[in-house]
Formats: C-alpha cells, sequence, structure tokens
C-alpha cells in the first residue's frame, strides 16, 4: 500500500505547542480527519549558515498530523520485519535498515511533489514506500522477486522508481551526489519548477565528488538540495573520529546551509520547504539532518561495538520520531491510545500481508540477467568464459 498524503486547508488558525496543551484548546477535542490549519513548534530551533532560518512554526492539520503517525508506523514495522526475513535467509545479500530516521522520509515528502527529484544511498526502503511504492514491491524486492520494484534484480540497496521521482538506491558510497547535482541541471535546463533532494550519509560527507559536485551546482545555480542524513555513525565510526569539522551543514563553505532536528518530522518538513524555495530561486543548500538508526549499520552490524546500548535505548526514550508525534496527537486529543493502538495493529497486518504476497511472487528467469544491460536491438551476444561459445543473443 502506498502512504497516504494529506493537504493542509488555509481556513483557521490553532496554535498547538509540540507537547503540552495551550489553554485555548484545553477543553475541546480536534477531529482526526479535520483540515483546519495548525501551528506547531519545533523542538528545536534551525542552526544557519549562509542564509536567514526558517520559522521555528510550522503549518500542520490534524489530518496531516495521523499521516505521519500512519506512515511513520508503517516504515517502523516493514523494516522490523525485513530484519526478520533476513535472519530466516529469506533477504540475502547487504540489507540497511531505516528504522529511527523515518521522520526524514516523511516530512521531507510533505514539503514537496512527485515531479521533484529524489535519490539516496543504499538506505533506501522508506524513500521507495514514501515516492508511491508498495509494500509488495519492497518486500518482492528484498527477496529477489519479479514483483520486486527493480524486477528482483537490484536488492536492497537498489529500489527505483521513475515514476515516482525516485532514482535510486546506490550502493557505492556517495555515488549518487554527482548523480542528483545532474538531475537538477536537467530540470534547470529544462526550465522545471522543482529540485532534486540528493541524500547521503555523514560517512559520505568527506567523498571528494560531493564538493565536486556541490561546485558546479553553485556555479550554475542548480535547483540542488543536498541532505546530509547523520546519523553520526558512518559505518562503524562516530563522527568525531572521521571528521575534523562534523558540523556537516556548513562544510558547503559557499553554500548555505541549515541543521535540522531530523527526529522531528515537522521540522524536517518546514526545513525542506525552506530549501526548495531557496534552491529555485538561489541554487544549492545543505541540510544536515541530525538523526539516529536503531539498527546497526547493515545486517551484519550488531550495532553495540561503537556505541552503548544506553545511548540507543536513551534516543529511543526521548527523540523517537513516532512517539513524538504520538504525543502530540494525544495531548491534544486528535485520536486516542486506543485508535493508534489499532493503526500499529493494522500497519502490522497489512506488512503481513504484503510479505504473504512477495512470497508468491516468482524468481527472476535465468535470462533476464542479460536484459538492462545494452540498449535493445543492437544484437549483442554474450559469450562464456572463453568467449568461444555463444550462450545468449541479447534482444
Amino acid at each position: 500500500m502506498a502512504l497516504s498524503r494529506f493537504s493542509s486547508s488555509q481556513f483557521g488558525s490553532t496554535l498547538l505547542k509540540p507537547y503540552f496543551l495551550s489553554s485555548a484548546i484545553r477543553h475541546r477535542s480536534i477531529s482526526s480527519s479535520s483540515t483546519e490549519t495548525l501551528t506547531v513548534e519545533t523542538s528545536i530551533p534551525f542552526t544557519s549558515h549562509n542564509c536567514e532560518p526558517p520559522s521555528t512554526t510550522v503549518q500542520t492539520t490534524a489530518s496531516e498530523l495521523m499521516s505521519f503517525f500512519n506512515d511513520m508506523v508503517l516504515m517502523r514495522r516493514m523494516e522490523i520485519a525485513a530484519d526478520s526475513l533476513y535472519k530466516a535467509k529469506l533477504i540475502r545479500g547487504f540489507c540497511h535498515l531505516y528504522d529511527g530516521q523515518e521522520a526524514v522520509a516523511v516530512g521531507m515528502e510533505a514539503a514537496i511533489n512527485r515531479k521533484d527529484c529524489v535519490i539516496t544511498a543504499y538506505r533506501d526502503h522508506c524513500t521507495f514506500l514514501c515516492r508511491g511504492g508498495t509494500l509488495v514491491e519492497v518486500f518482492s524486492e528484498l527477496m529477489g522477486r519479479k514483483d520486486g520494484c527493480s524486477k528482483g534484480k537490484g536488492g536492497s540497496m537498489h529500489f527505483y522508481r521513475k515514476e515516482g521521482g525516485f532514482y535510486g538506491g546506490h550502493g557505492i558510497v556517495g555515488a549518487q551526489i554527482p548523480l542528483g547535482v545532474g538531475l537538477a541541471f536537467g530540470q534547470k535546463y529544462n526550465k522545471d519548477p522543482n529540485v532534486t533532494f540528493t541524500l547521503y550519509g555523514d560517512g559520505a560527507a568527506n567523498q571528494g565528488q560531493l564538493f565536486e559536485a556541490l561546485n558546479i551546482a553553485a556555479l550554475w545555480d542548480l535547483p540542488a538540495i543536498l541532505v546530509c542524513e547523520n546519523n553520526h555513525y558512518g559505518m562503524g565510526t562516530a563522527e568525531w573520529r572521521s571528521a575534523k569539522s562534523p558540523a556537516y551543514y556548513k562544510r558547503g563553505d559557499y553554500a548555505p546551509g541549515l541543521k535540522v532536528d531530523g527526529m522531528d518530522v515537522l521540522a524536517v518538513k518546514q526545513a525542506c520547504k525552506f530549501a526548495k524555495e531557496h534552491a529555485l530561486k538561489n541554487g544549492p543548500l545543505i541540510l544536515e539532518m541530525d538523526t539516529y538508526r536503531y539498527h546497526g549499520h547493515s545486517m551484519s552490524d550488531p550495532g553495540s561495538t561503537y556505541r552503548t546500548r544506553d545511548e540507543i535505548s536513551g534516543v529511543r526514550q526521548e527523540r523517537d520520531p513516532i512517539e513524538r508525534v504520538r504525543k502530540l496527537v494525544l495531548a491534544h486529543d486528535i485520536s486516542t491510545e486506543k485508535e493508534l493502538k489499532d493503526i500499529e495493529k493494522e500497519a502490522r497486518k497489512q506488512v503481513d500481508e504484503a510479505i504473504a504476497k512477495a512470497k508468491e511472487s516468482q524468481m527472476p528467469d535465468p535470462s533476464d540477467l542479460f536484459t538492462n544491460v545494452y540498449v535493445k536491438g543492437l544484437g549483442v551476444e554474450a559469450c562464456g568464459a572463453d568467449r568461444k561459445e555463444v550462450k545468449a543473443t541479447l534482444p
């Protein structure tokens, strides 16, 4: 099931504080489907470099808050299920999970549209879902089945959905950054009023190709937004051990930057809205999303050798993006605890059903190994290792 999207109304305004009731609304509830505009303060202020930061006051609606909760709960359940499937050896190869970082994908999607482009690294399952992908496509691809978004040939690291403006899913560290700037170049060349969000981790923030791509983006004022998802442990190395300057939002030097609480979905939404408006008028900008992953870097990493379990549980208790929205929804009587529990049960059901359907999907035919490699119609021949025997003629 694709993720829900809700639009906010411009009529009416109610001030909401993040985690406690204001006296003006203490005695009335707000319908979970209401499109009345609400105003919420972000958890912490934005920190900026060479630009004026956006306001910490964010407009939302009850229906949007509920969609945030629905979407992040579904993502969380999907990633936990992927963990189980990997341990059961139904998923092979590399697998990088996104649980803990859901607010980045969901908040970004709330601020943009499908004509805007998104490209990311290998922690891509939830971003694909945000761009209109389905759970069946996710699990089919993870298990190498035909019904996967990349026909079962890409696996965890190579999700793709061009019709949703999602260009991967890339396994080489930092390689997606020049491609993202290329997408932004195409948008400007074609005079499209859209932008490209290029996501990378703190582990890729020292890559030379990042600075080369940013240089050309700034020279040509391209609508490129570089988003560093700083989960603080590139693979398993703490940022202070790998970067002399871990203030990644400042690393663009001549390009402006903004540091964002990446665990606050409303802060991410506000920052991405600001970034899109800026990039269309002035060129590239760097967003540093201060976020956290609960799993290890990949399924081969227990995630507890370079950080303590107390640290992980502390982030869960104090900064978890789903719990923040839950508290906000409950504090303002938008929904009840039971209704939220029912949403979580429904998410589990949706994931279980999608896994069952994905298991029914067929494996790719061996002949599919030769497709999507060369341009069709050239009569390219595939030979054996000794080049003496023609194994196949490609279509």
